[in-house]
């Protein structure tokens, strides 16, 4: 099959039992994901060094883990994806139940979560690396969309039944909602067909493979203008997570339940924007989603950092929330089409490990920034650095197309 031939008739959720199964534990251990974020983010703002503190959670939860993104990927090439896929979601229950029934102190509170997060880590290439074995080529990017919307998607969720319950349930007890919710992910996957390896050489040494890996993703010009246009977005942009707080409580003067429905808007874009892209993607090129991604992601940032009320920064999330359903609809379908299944694992660890690494990156100089000045001033300088870096990759993937043709 083609890139061109038109998707099936009928939702791919009906259609393919085996992908349903995918969807339905990734939104279910995402939703999870989600509250506890949020419900953490909360508990620390109310510490001291407040900033500092949600920075370096984030820190632990994507930088850490994200250093080892190639070899992440080198464990996804290597073994069977569905028993990767339950063991990460078994680790990080345990380790959640962990921290919500001791809530220790902050240096081990982000050890248990930088823990935590290399089971993430390794769980994000095995998920992407299934779905070609799913899904048929014409329903690619209907896959990655569908799954956007069931994972991304309910980040607006999370938030928003967080906020619900912060009334009746503490810290802990979300954390422990959170903790049930991996748990009921990895036994949805039990019933997922085997997904064997498809690494050609498994006689090469783990660290070896992992080599491999990322001399593959530097050596494909058009995969390696993208992964550093990726890693530079982030970088601006990824501040938003710690900064949003603080943009709700101390510049909006919202409430608890308002800084965590602001964290709601992305989500609900994300929500609106999976849904019409699944129908509407495969009308347009990937390099030009990832672009128009790219830019209202940033746009968004900046925009959000103007906002007047709490409302009005709302919507904008929400705007921004679809243009990252192109950005991420676009990436994971063109390493799905273009990379060898045999090294597909490695090129998505180590994309997704350089992008963990950016948003730790972001998310401590976006803590400092937002000690030195305020949130407002973090939002901009966030997405007018986006906004820099949309114009170079667009220039750069230009390029490369004209010398390739």
């Amino acid at each position: 099959m083609t890139e061109s031939t038109p998707p099936a008739r009928g939702s791919l959720l009906r259609r393919n039992a085996s992908f349903r199964l995918l969807w339905s534990s990734r939104a279910t251990s995402y939703l999870g994901e989600s509250l506890g974020l949020v419900a953490l983010l909360v508990h620390l703002e109310g510490t001291s060094r407040a900033a500092i503190a949600a920075a370096m959670l984030l820190v632990a939860c994507d930088f850490v883990p994200g250093l080892f993104g190639p070899l992440a990927g080198a464990i996804a090439d290597r073994f069977d994806l569905r028993r990767v896929m339950i063991g990460c979601e078994v680790a990080q229950a345990l380790l959640t139940a962990v921290i919500a029934i001791w809530l220790p102190a902050l240096p081990i509170l982000l050890l248990l979560v930088a823990i935590r997060g290399f089971a993430a880590q390794i769980y994000l290439p095995a998920s992407r690396s299934a779905v070609p074995g799913l899904v048929d080529d014409r329903d690619v990017e209907s896959a990655n969309s569908t799954l956007g919307a069931g994972t991304y998607g309910l980040e607006a969720a999370g938030p928003l039944v967080a906020a619900a319950l912060f009334g009746l349930l503490d810290v802990r007890e979300l954390l422990l909602i959170t903790a049930t919710s991996y748990l009921i992910a990895a036994v949805v996957l039990v019933a997922l067909p085997k997904l064997p390896s498809a690494h050609v050489d498994i006689e090469q040494g783990l660290f070896t493979s992992t080599r491999a890996g990322v001399g593959f993703l530097w050596s494909a010009p058009a995969i390696r203008v993208i992964a550093v246009g990726f890693f530079a977005i982030v970088a601006f942009n990824g501040v938003d997570d710690v900064a949003l707080v603080f943009l709700a409580k101390d510049s909006l003067h919202g409430s608890d339940s308002e800084a965590a429905a602001l964290y709601a808007g992305v989500g609900i874009g994300l929500a609106i924007g999976y849904p019409l892209l699944a129908r509407y993607a495969s009308r347009f090129p990937t390099v030009a989603l990832l672009i128009v991604g790219f830019g209202i992601s940033s746009l968004g940032n900046l925009a959000t950092g103007l906002a007047g009320v709490v409302i009005t920064a709302l919507l904008i999330q929400i705007v921004r929330g679809l243009g990252l359903t192109a950005l991420d609809v676009a990436i994971n379908t063109h390493l799905q089409r273009t990379v060898p299944r045999e090294v597909l694992g490695r090129v998505f660890g180590t994309l997704y490990g350089l992008v963990g690494v950016a948003a730790g990156l972001s998310y401590l100089f976006g803590g400092i920034l937002l000690e030195l000045t305020d949130a407002r001033t973090t939002f901009v300088v966030a997405g007018v650095g986006g906004l820099l870096v949309t114009v170079v990759t667009a220039l750069a993937l230009r390029r490369v197309s004209s010398s390739t043709s």
